[in-house]
């Protein structure tokens, strides 16, 4: 061997960093191991020894929790996700705040109980000083301690997660059927409202949107295609517009929507434990990127490492090569850190 080949062989490789594994897997490249992005809020608040509201309102120890938590379990990725009320309450809707529950929506008062007053309600300014401005900073803070060695993860809500939240979820189920131009009206406020929340997230340091819309697996396939799917699908394009990926997280049985979500373009698509992989698979094609999809109750807080390790190979299997790891949805409070080790553990000894 010459000089020249032996210096080139032996020369040590640079460790990739979780962004960059992240950003290859998403873009097709090879990498050394799964990909790691679970959602941590009250699991986070609680590690670092904060109260939940303060979790919520202030973005300082938001990002003092999710760099804890990314350092002490080797996560890939730091989020801003924390509960969602946060556009509804910068829209002036009454909001409660608990010390160790999520913020949440007082739905008997909600914003647009009256729907004429839709068309007097102002898109809110993201860096007018609420809530949604508290979210910027924790971007815009996370990046600059993480630079470029974690994936930094902002976050907005879906058409029909915040549209109940500004109408009341029992209401707007009514309006599909009793005022279906006032649900579109409403669903179109809603995306130019995220979009301006979304880019304001991006020029803070934002590599990738997540967008929650829960709610959505709350109605059938017909309203979903006719109501739900075309303007998740305009915030879908109008995120990646901005030059970023987009994670779709609907919380539940989302079984009814799986061709459509796998339609929508989303780099990552998170499954609830409702949904099984292998048929998820199946109808959204091998090269969805599928995140989850443990049960956060019953197969990580409730549960030992060895069974965690158990279940989440058992979804890798399912959901093939295209696959990051994470649970069903956010991991508990009170979940056992031996058990979100396993499955931290999983990813960082297994390629895709």
């Amino acid at each position: 061997m010459s000089g020249a080949a032996r210096e080139i062989t032996d020369r040590p490789r640079r460790t990739v960093n979780g962004r960059e594994r992240i950003l290859a897997h998403l873009a097709g490249r090879p990498v050394d191991r799964l990909p790691l992005m679970p959602i941590t809020m009250m699991f986070a608040a609680r590690l670092a020894g904060a109260r939940y509201l303060d979790y919520c309102t202030d973005h300082r120890v938001l990002a003092a929790a999710q760099l804890r938590t990314a350092e002490m379990f080797g996560f890939d990725h730091v989020s801003v996700i924390s509960d969602p009320a946060v556009e509804a309450a910068d829209c002036g809707a009454h909001v409660q705040y608990f010390d160790e529950q999520p913020v949440a929506i007082v739905e008997e008062d909600a914003r647009l109980a009256d729907k004429i007053q839709l068309a007097g309600l102002r898109q809110p300014d993201p860096q007018g000083g609420g809530r949604m401005h508290n979210r910027i900073q924790a971007v815009a803070l996370l990046r600059e301690r993480v630079g470029r060695d974690l994936l930094v993860e902002g976050w907005i809500e879906g058409p029909i997660a915040e549209a109940a939240d500004l109408r009341g979820i029992n209401t707007i189920m009514m309006d599909f059927y009793d005022d279906p131009a006032f649900v579109h009206e409403l669903f179109a406020f809603v995306v130019e409202m995220e979009l301006r929340f979304a880019r304001e997230q991006v020029a803070a340091g934002a590599d990738l949107i997540g967008l929650g819309d829960a709610a959505a697996s709350l109605v059938g396939p017909e309203l979903y295609r006719e109501f739900v799917w075309p303007h998740e699908q305009r915030l879908v394009a109008g995120v990646q517009a901005l030059g970023v990926p987009v994670r779709l997280h609907i919380c539940g049985n989302t079984r009814a929507h799986l061709e459509r979500m796998g339609r929508l373009g989303c780099a990552i698509v998170d499954l609830d434990s409702m949904v099984p992989l292998a048929e998820a698979r199946a109808r959204m094609g091998p090269e969805q990127i599928l995140l989850g999809n443990l049960n956060p109750v019953a197969a990580l807080r409730n549960s030992t490492s060895a069974a965690v390790t158990a279940a989440i190979a058992a979804c890798h299997r399912e959901a093939g090569p295209r696959f990051m790891v994470g649970a069903g949805c956010e991991v508990p409070r009170d979940a056992p850190e031996e058990n979100l080790r396993a499955l931290c553990d999983y990813a960082r000894s297994h390629p895709p």
